[in-house]
């Protein structure tokens, strides 16, 4: 059989692959569909036709499966931010669970390795603590606004329809949000539209109101606002920034980051405090950290408690070793296994992350923590003595080769390694196979309603 696109196929979707999407087969050929669920009955219009598969979306649900809910939120199938209401929360953390399995065995040629049930989210919605929203001078309709002529489409802040750039949704509502995040939301909607003070096109790179990023420190409950814009004008900004503070009383930062460049990233080239602090403060357990705008800090605030814990777990720690973790971000990883280490050197990069976890360090009275502001692998060349446990968490892109190397040349006895990433997880792993033997994987739910899972291993050298 000849596929050809545009070709309507009836298909019975079997498992879901990495990256979220349903498998099904015609004549041995891997068609992927999009929003389908594992036990679905479809009829797909195949929309790409490669050699070795084929995608296709869904055009009717002739029987659904019995793992399929309704979703509750009302730009579900539209908005790319969580692409899995769809989809049973106990199924999802199945899913899941195969995912990491499956990687592991076909990338890593890791075979009979102990994964451990998903960790469930303490929260289904409303549990993360950053959300970026985008402004544009482009909105894209939902089906049942198409024909409306009141509808203006020169405005929207919300979240992007995945696949495109430049179209964004007039998003009201966002359930991954706890709800004073909306309510913020919508008043920034309302002042901008009123300023007159036109929205940043993604595709002219003209306007002015480039994002909305949202963060909560749920410890104190407080919130940063954080308006990132094309130009410093302050005249244009600051109002808004005066009437939200005054406005909210857990508002206790505002600030302002001017990003000039053509880049769709809401960093700014530099920042300026509109009101109140220039960060917020959170806690993970016992220990308090400070926020600013542009530092990393995981977003499911109790699942990183949960992966934190497992990292800790997993080091087995004495009171006696010297532990190096690599990637060390803010500090966040070091601080949490402070008091069962001797010594705990941190590797990283980013000199404000660098100086934010110095300042957590002291703000959390940790002294057996130090940072190295360096590449990996220029930090890992002043690493003299061998480790006893080295901590890996490293972006979602994994670890190169060449650090892979040097991991393997220092020799620590025990490695904890964390990815978000299953695929870069089990490619890594496979690279130190013949050295250290995997003992146990345990994967952590930290984003719900999304295919994307944290999972943590533990690995111990081979004698």
């Amino acid at each position: 059989m000849t596929l050809r696109r545009g070709q309507i196929l009836e298909l019975k979707i079997e498992k879901l692959i990495h990256g979220g999407r349903g498998l099904a087969r015609v004549n041995g050929l891997a068609i992927f569909v999009d929003r389908a669920v594992p036990g679905d009955e479809v009829r797909a219009r195949v929309f790409k036709k490669k050699k070795d598969y084929a995608e296709a979306r869904v055009v009717e649900l002739t029987r659904p499966s019995p793992f399929r809910v309704k979703p509750p939120c009302t730009y579900s199938g539209v908005c790319g931010g969580c692409t899995w209401q769809h989809v049973d929360y106990e199924k999802q953390l199945f899913f899941k669970r195969e995912d990491v399995v499956e990687s592991l065995e076909r990338i890593g040629q890791l075979k009979n390795i102990l994964v451990h049930p998903v960790v469930p989210s303490e929260k289904i919605f409303g549990y993360r603590n950053k959300m970026e929203f985008s402004f544009s001078d482009r909105r894209w309709l939902l089906p049942e606004e198409l024909s409306r002529k009141d509808i203006s489409k020169d405005f929207a802040l919300g979240l992007h329809v995945p696949g495109t750039f430049n179209k964004v949704l007039d998003t009201h509502t966002c359930l991954l949000v706890p709800d004073t995040g909306n309510k913020i939301l919508g008043d920034v909607r309302l002042y901008v539209r009123e300023s007159g003070i036109p929205p940043y096109g993604l595709k002219s790179h003209r306007g002015f109101w480039r994002f909305l990023m949202l963060r909560h420190g749920s410890a104190n409950n407080e919130w940063m606002v954080n308006i990132i814009t094309s130009e410093d004008q302050m005249p244009w900004v600051q109002p808004l920034a005066d009437t939200l503070y005054c406005q909210y009383e857990n508002i206790t930062s505002v600030v302002n980051n001017i990003n000039t460049r053509k880049a769709g990233i809401a960093v700014g080239q530099w920042e300026r405090r509109l009101a109140g602090e220039s960060f917020i403060s959170d806690k993970i357990a016992m220990f308090e950290f400070e926020i600013s705008a542009n530092s990393f800090f995981q977003t499911n605030t109790a699942g990183a408690a949960r992966l934190y814990e497992a990292v800790k777990t997993f080091a087995g720690l004495t009171g006696q070793e010297t532990v190096v973790d690599l990637y060390s971000g803010t500090g966040t990883i070091p601080i949490f296994l402070s008091g069962g280490a001797k010594k705990i050197i941190g590797i990283e990069i980013s000199e404000g992350a660098v100086r934010d976890a110095q300042r957590n360090c002291e703000k959390n009275r940790i002294r057996n923590c130090q940072f190295l502001c360096r590449d990996i692998k220029n930090g890992l060349k002043d690493i003299k003595d061998r480790p006893d446990v080295m901590v890996i968490d490293p972006p979602r892109a994994g670890v190169h080769r060449d650090v892979i190397k040097m991991v393997l040349s220092l020799s620590p006895g025990r490695i904890v390694y964390l990815s978000c990433n299953p695929a870069t997880f089990a490619r890594d792993l496979a690279l130190l196979k013949e050295t250290y033997h995997v003992a146990e994987v345990l994967p952590i739910d930290m984003f719900p309603h999304t295919y994307h899972v944290e999972s943590v291993a533990r690995l111990e050298k081979l004698p």
